[in-house]
C-alpha cells in the first residue's frame, strides 16, 4: 500500500527582512563589544540568505507603533521583551499561518476535503498554547467532531520528518486515513541583540513560515503530483548534545548553535544515512562507494545554515544541482526551523526536472544532535 504526501503547500507573512539591512540593525545595537559587531558582519555576510519573512510588522520600513514592542524605529534599538510578550504574539500569528497553509493543502488535494480529514498533526518548536493549534484546525476549518488530534512541539529543526512518519504510520493502520500535517514556525519572535557568538549565528539565520500537505493512501487524482512516503529513520549521533539545543527563557527562547555543529553533521552523515538505505542494497552500495549523487536524482536537504549544506554536498559527493532547492530556500526565506524541509520538498515537486518514479532523499538536523531522514519517491 503506497502512503503519498499531497497537496503540498507553504506560506509566509508578508513582511520581508533584506539580509543586509538586518544586518546593519544588529551591528549598530548597543553595548556590542568590537568582536561581537564583526561576528555580526560574518555571520549575516556568509549565510547565504537574501531575504527573510517575519511576524514582526514592525521591523519593516512601513510600520511605526507609538509603543513598540520588538524594535523602536526612532532609536534603532532592539528591545527585549519578556516570553509571554513573545509567546502572546505567536498565539495570534502562528493560528493565522497554521489556518493558511491547512487551506492551501487542502485546496491543492483534488478529491479531498476538510469532511475528509480524520488526523491532524501539528509541529511547532516557537510556541504554546492551548487548546492549541490542533485544535483551533479542527474548530475553523470544519473537520469532523471526532477528528484525531496529535501536537509535535519542541523537537527542534527536524520535527516534520517524524511527523510525516507518524502520518504514514496512521495511514497503514487506518487505510482510509486521511492525515493533515501542519508545521508553523515563528522563529523571528525570539530574535535579540547579544555578545554570544552563538546567538549572533541565530539571529542570522532563522524566520518564519509554514508549511502543510495531506498524507493519505487514497488514490491520487489524474495530472496530481505527489510524493510517495517509502521509508524513514532517525540516528542520534555520538557527540553534538550540547552544540544545538533550544531553551526557554525569560527573554524568549534560547538558542544554542555551535560553529562546531557543520563539523559534527560532516563527521557522522554518512553514518546517518546508513539506516535508511539499509533495506535497498544498490543504495547502500551507492552510500558507500560515494555514488548517492547517481543513485538519489533529488536531495531535501534542512538549511540549517550554508556551511551544513557545503559539507553535506561534499561528505555525500552530491552535485551543486542537486542542492539548488535547498539553497534556493535558504536564500530566499532563511531557516524556518521545522517547516523549512517542507518548503524543499515543494520546490523540488516544482521542478520541470523532477519527473515521475524519481526518488528524493530528505533530510533535517535539531537538538540532540539529531538527524531525521526520509526516502521518497516523485509520483505524477
Amino acid at each position: 500500500m503506497a502512503v503519498a504526501l499531497r497537496g503540498l503547500a507553504t506560506v509566509v507573512p508578508p513582511t520581508v527582512l533584506v539580509q543586509e539591512e538586518v544586518r546593519d540593525v544588529f551591528a549598530a545595537q548597543p553595548g556590542l563589544t568590537r568582536l561581537a559587531q564583526r561576528i555580526v558582519a560574518t555571520s549575516f555576510n556568509v549565510s547565504g540568505i537574501d531575504t527573510r519573512h517575519t511576524v514582526l510588522i514592525e521591523l519593516s520600513r512601513e510600520a511605526h507603533p507609538d509603543e513598540p514592542v520588538f524594535f523602536d524605529i526612532r532609536s534603532g534599538e532592539l528591545l527585549l521583551p519578556g516570553t509571554k510578550a513573545r509567546n502572546e504574539l505567536y498565539v495570534e500569528h502562528a493560528t493565522t499561518l497554521y489556518l493558511d497553509a491547512a487551506r492551501a493543502a487542502l485546496a491543492a488535494t483534488p478529491g479531498i476535503g476538510p469532511a475528509d480529514v480524520t488526523h491532524v498533526i501539528t509541529v511547532s518548536c516557537t510556541g504554546f498554547y492551548a487548546p492549541g493549534p490542533d485544535y483551533v484546525l479542527a474548530r475553523d476549518l470544519g473537520l469532523p467532531p471526532d477528528v484525531e488530534r496529535y501536537h509535535l512541539g519542541f523537537m527542534g529543526c527536524y520535527a516534520s520528518i517524524p511527523a510525516l512518519r507518524l502520518a504514514k504510520q496512521l495511514c497503514e493502520a487506518t487505510p482510509d486515513a486521511v492525515v493533515l500535517v501542519v508545521s508553523a514556525e515563528l522563529c523571528t519572535l525570539h530574535l535579540r541583540a547579544s555578545n554570544d557568538p552563538d546567538t549572533i549565528v541565530a539571529s542570522s539565520l532563522f524566520s518564519d513560515g509554514a508549511g502543510a500537505g495531506i498524507v493519505t493512501a487514497r488514490p491520487l487524482e489524474p495530472g496530481e503530483r505527489a510524493f510517495d512516503l517509502d521509508r524513514f529513520a532517525t540516528r542520534i549521533t555520538p557527540v553534538g548534545e550540547g552544540d544545538m539545543a533550544w531553551k526557554i527563557g525569560d527573554h524568549g527562547f534560547e538558542m544554542v548553535l555551535s560553529n562546531a555543529v557543520p563539523a559534527i553533521i560532516d563527521q557522522h552523515i554518512t553514518g546517518a544515512m546508513e539506516p535508511l538505505f539499509a533495506h535497498d542494497d544498490a543504495l547502500a552500495e551507492a552510500l558507500r562507494t560515494d555514488a548517492s549523487s547517481e543513485a538519489i536524482e533529488h536531495w531535501a536537504i534542512h538549511p540549517g545554515g550554508r556551511s551544513i549544506l557545503d559539507k553535506v554536498e561534499s561528505r555525500l559527493v552530491l552535485t551543486e544541482e542537486q542542492l539548488v532547492p535547498a539553497r534556493a530556500t535558504l536564500r530566499d526565506f532563511g531557516n524556518m526551523s521545522s517547516a523549512t524541509v517542507l518548503f524543499v520538498l515543494r520546490h523540488i515537486l516544482d521542478q520541470a526536472s523532477s519527473g515521475d518514479g524519481e526518488r528524493v532523499a530528505a533530510m533535517a538536523f535539531g537538538p540532540g544532535l539529531t538527524v531525521e531522514t526520509a526516502l521518497l519517491t516523485v509520483r505524477g
